[in-house]
């Protein structure tokens, strides 16, 4: 079995990825940008020492490759580059941009998620890869109603922000190539944090509505009742609580990726990993309204006259703004392939008190998450004989 090269390691799903895929002795190369403080080795280094206090054992490493999925030859150099042709033979394509918003197709989320992955394909194609496993979103459906099934993509949809359509044609592109053996798509609902832990490395979707409000009412202390509680009835959701969102908690998506890549007799297919129930929008508020102690935010779909707001309900609106197609009512996903391949995994019912347990645990974490600090010259990088796989040893 050769190496697995994997996109986004570093994310939210990337993280558990990791440590799911090399928790089934699947050896792993990871494709890292730098960040302003830290190397891709660095930066891998932290995360793999983050998981080994979390789970308390040691773990093993990924070969770490500095590189860019918006870059010719993802960045690699050409000792990197040599690398992957003598010891990839799959890949998992899971960088992607979650910009809702965009100021055009040389912008996110055009520019990684479309881009990025005619990138991704060009290296694979030259450098023989030829299993490939593509990360899309149930979000591919766009504002589509009714039942979508795993083997619908375009049907010409409509699409309620860029990221969506961007993932369509991310996926258009994949279809396209005929050099592959097996392509196989996952399609993740809006993933949240652990079912257990409520954990979570990255703040997006949820989480960001979450933190909107909680930011806002450390500044409304006028707002204040006798109980403790905070009147926030000028904050008004374009929705009317009825919607569906279908959550999924991250280690569940993980479990369910790592269990099929694993099983060469389920690749090549399609896989919706979304939850037999969604989650309601007025459920989500009432969460985010428990656990700050709020009460009183009101739906209304109908668009609110911005000159008639008080500068409380200008700040609430222009923050949530971006997230306006974030309320929109979801529709019913076809599970046909995810149960038939995992009869025994079905996705955890994501329900008030594990929502709240969730949001919990972001909070007092002040939706910050820090890896520990490691040494500048770790280095994880590809073996010097380049010839010999080798799986690298923790250095610590």
């Amino acid at each position: 079995m050769g190496y697995l090269l994997i996109t986004g390691g570093t994310g939210l799903l990337g993280r558990y990825l990791l440590r799911d895929l090399m928790d089934r002795q699947q050896k792993l190369a990871v494709l890292v940008r730098p960040s302003r403080r830290q190397s891709p080795h660095a930066r891998v280094e932290s995360l793999m020492q983050s998981w080994e206090k979390i789970c308390d054992r040691s773990l093993p490493r990924p070969i770490v490759l500095t590189g860019d999925i918006c870059t010719p030859d993802l960045g690699l150099s050409p000792t990197e580059i040599k690398w992957v042709v003598e010891n990839c033979d799959s890949m998992l394509h899971n960088a992607a941009s979650l910009s809702f918003v965009s100021t055009g197709r040389d912008a996110e989320p055009w520019r990684s998620n479309v881009d990025g992955t005619k990138n991704v394909l060009e290296f694979c194609d030259q450098a023989r890869i030829r299993n490939f496993h593509h990360v899309s979103t149930a979000y591919v459906a766009g504002c589509r109603t009714g039942l979508c099934k795993e083997d619908e993509l375009d049907v010409g949809q409509e699409f309620a922000n860029p990221y969506e359509e961007s993932k369509v044609e991310a996926e258009k592109l994949v279809r396209s190539c005929s050099f592959f053996d097996t392509t196989t798509f996952f399609r993740p609902g809006i993933i949240v944090g652990d079912s257990e832990s409520g954990l979570t490395f990255t703040y997006h979707n949820f989480y960001a509505m979450l933190q909107i409000a909680w930011t806002l009412k450390q500044s409304l202390t006028a707002h204040l009742e006798p109980d403790g509680r905070t009147n926030v009835s000028y904050f008004r959701l374009l929705a009317d609580g009825t919607e569906r969102k279908n959550l999924v908690p991250v280690d569940w998506v993980s479990e369910a990726m790592a269990t099929i890549i694993a099983d060469e007799s389920l690749h090549g297919k399609t896989y919706h990993l979304t939850p037999r129930t969604p989650v309601t929008t007025k459920l989500m508020c009432d969460v985010i309204q428990e656990v700050l102690n709020l009460y009183g935010i009101q739906f209304d779909p109908v668009p609110a006259d911005v000159s008639t707001m008080s500068d409380d309900e200008k700040l609430f609106y222009h923050h949530m703004q971006v997230y306006e197609s974030y309320w929109k009512d979801d529709p019913e996903y076809d599970l046909t392939n995810i149960t038939a391949a995992l009869p025994n995994l079905p996705c955890p019912h994501v329900d008030s008190a594990m929502l709240a347990n969730m949001a919990r645990v972001a909070i007092a974490g002040r939706f910050n998450w820090r890896d520990p600090r490691v040494a500048a010259d770790v280095n994880l990088g590809v073996p010097e004989e380049v010839n010999q796989p080798n799986v690298v040893k923790n250095p610590s």
